[in-house]
């Protein structure tokens, strides 16, 4: 059997979690060589980023009490702004939209399209990024929004909490009040006068994330997609190898401007390899960007950014002759699955099989296959194809907020601090939090996994027939 698919008997929220999650569950690119003659190798793993800001959580910066209005009775929560420590540089200030989730202590954050959170089924998106545009911090003039909400002497804290509260009403669909009642007129008057705004572009991306090809060709193009005014381009770190990084004209460049495009100008005599580039730039990432976490922390929307340091990356992959497949995959909310994506740039059909399933994959064309999963399930799927090719793809699933999951609390009203579930947890007690506080459940998956292997879910596969590129 050339493939495999595993889900793990057990599904933690911890650092377990946090190591499989660690593989970049939205955005797994990496491009390996693989000839099609017995005994070819694998390559070395390249870097796993879908590109973008990433940062580290804090604590809140200003936030307030609110109640959350259940069938149980009133609960308490802290709402408000947090505060983001961007890698290399930078800092972020974020709202969560994912009230019942809980927040993990320094949980790493990565820059992600609507589509990879539970923005993505969300009707109500487009509002939440009005609110983020038209309120606190976006607006600092805290007498003008007061003016506009009816408000009177809002400070920092009731206008944190007032724009938390408000969002958490389209996010979560929550019936949720601010405490302080000024905080609650912001609150009122967001939810009442928000409009619907189209999702922002990414900080930085590069696209495709993957190319292949032959020696002595120009690999791409990859198309550098920014807000920032320039790029640098760092070239492959593997100097041996003799790729360059050049544009269509074949000059080796080193910068690069939103829409520009970059090219592996691998060489005539190169051996089969694979490569990768990266790019960065200083910029202001987009207000109602999401971030979503490698564990299943609570989903963030970007609130503000300073000037912050943003990267993305691309492989090439070539080979003389067969097969010469790049892969790439993506988490779908939409689907409720994780996209799995084949090009194959040689000269060969690329054969592969998945989860029992045999997948071919013609000369010039690309082929996408979609793994089913469960709303948190944590996933270990690995692609194997012929001449020792193998590629594996980990991460937990996390699409949906969780309105109504039964067995979660939330600080109540008269506890100074949030309350846990299962005991005290270092993971979410030692930090400032807006939302639903819960100790690290265990989720069973064996189950799943074993319908899984079984055979019983299905894999929806979209295939479509693209000509080599340039």
């Amino acid at each position: 059997m050339l493939s495999s698919f595993s889900a793990p008997s057990v599904h933690g929220r911890g650092a377990a979690a946090a190591r499989l999650a660690a593989v970049a569950l939205v955005s797994g690119l990496v491009a390996v060589s693989a000839a099609t003659t017995a005994g070819a190798a694998v390559a070395d793993e390249l870097p796993l980023s879908q590109g973008g800001a990433t940062a580290t959580i804090g604590g809140l910066k200003a936030s307030g009490p609110a109640v959350i209005h259940e069938d149980g009775g009133d609960k308490q929560v802290s709402a408000g702004l947090f505060e983001m420590s961007v890698d290399n540089g930078g800092t972020l200030q974020t709202y969560c939209v994912d009230i019942y989730s809980p927040t993990q202590k320094d949980a790493k954050y990565q820059e992600t399209p609507w589509s990879g959170t539970s923005l993505n089924e969300n009707p109500d998106a487009g509002r939440i990024r009005w609110i983020l545009r038209n309120s606190y911090p976006q607006v600092n003039d805290l007498a003008a929004l007061a003016a506009k909400a009816g408000a009177s002497g809002l400070t920092e804290q009731d206008a944190a909490a007032g724009t938390q509260v408000a969002i958490w009403r389209y996010s979560d669909g929550a019936d949720v009040d601010a405490v302080d009642p000024q905080a609650e007129k912001l609150a009122d008057y967001l939810q009442r006068s928000a409009r619907d705004l189209a999702e922002p572009a990414a900080s930085l991306s590069l696209d495709p994330p993957a190319v292949s090809g032959h020696p002595g060709e120009l690999l791409g193009p990859v198309t550098v997609r920014t807000n920032a005014d320039g790029v640098t381009v760092t070239p492959p770190a593997d100097a041996t190898s003799g790729v360059r990084i050049v544009g269509r004209d074949g000059k080796e460049i080193t910068s690069a401007v939103d829409g520009g495009e970059l090219y592996f100008d691998v060489p005539e005599d190169a051996a089969d390899g694979s490569v990768a580039l990266t790019v960065q730039a200083s910029t202001t990432v987009p207000v109602g960007r999401a971030f979503a976490s490698e564990t299943r922390s609570q989903t963030q929307i970007l609130a503000g950014s300073s000037e912050s340091t943003v990267s993305a990356a691309a492989t090439a992959n070539w080979a003389g002759s067969g097969a010469i497949p790049a892969l790439s995959a993506e988490k779908n909310c939409a689907e409720g699955g994780l996209d799995i994506t084949a090009v194959n740039e040689g000269d060969e059909a690329f054969t592969f099989e998945l989860m029992g399933s045999e997948h071919t994959v013609e000369a010039g064309t690309s082929r996408t296959v979609t793994v089913p999963l469960q709303e948190d399930q944590t996933y270990d799927v690995t692609v194997e194809g012929p001449g020792g090719y193998e590629k594996r793809f980990q991460g937990v699933l996390d699409c949906r907020t969780q309105s109504g999951v039964g067995g979660e609390t939330v600080q109540t009203l008269n506890e100074p601090s949030p309350a846990t579930v299962g005991g005290t947890s270092a993971a979410t007690t030692d930090l400032a939090e807006t939302g639903t506080s819960s100790a690290t459940p265990v989720i069973a998956g064996i189950a799943i996994g074993l319908v899984l292997i079984g055979g019983a879910a299905v894999l929806f596969v979209r295939k479509r027939k693209t000509p080599t590129q340039d």
